[in-house]
């Protein structure tokens, strides 16, 4: 019979501290969202990128026909416009860094391995 009821074997109650892990620079709520910024810059850029080469690839692809030629320069297009937003953006918030005299941006890297 299965046994529902049983003791339960637990570790014995207590205080558990948690400890920060090494290298972990989030300090603040700032430097939280600093970091959200950057890494979202960056995703952005890897996707334009993504788009401009996927719309190049079709466009050389399209073997003449003039929907895929228009599709492909659509989204050449479109990857430029974004681009455009993400600078416009960028710059935005180094015009808010500049008149209200906080710093988003700064400290900003890129990962690095080992």
């Amino acid at each position: 019979m299965l046994n529902l009821f049983g003791v339960a074997f637990a570790a014995p109650s207590g205080a558990i501290t948690v400890t920060r892990p090494v290298g972990f620079q989030i300090t603040d709520v700032g430097s939280l969202i600093a970091g959200a910024i950057g890494a979202a810059f960056l995703v952005s850029g890897i996707i334009v990128f993504g788009f401009l080469v996927w719309g190049g690839i079709q466009w050389i692809t399209s073997g003449g026909d003039k929907a895929n030629v228009e599709a492909a320069r659509n989204r050449i297009s479109s990857a430029l416009v974004g681009m455009a937003i993400i600078a416009a953006a960028y710059a935005v918030i180094r015009l808010v860094e500049f008149f209200f005299g906080i710093t988003v941006l700064e400290g900003i890297t890129l990962p690095t391995g080992y």
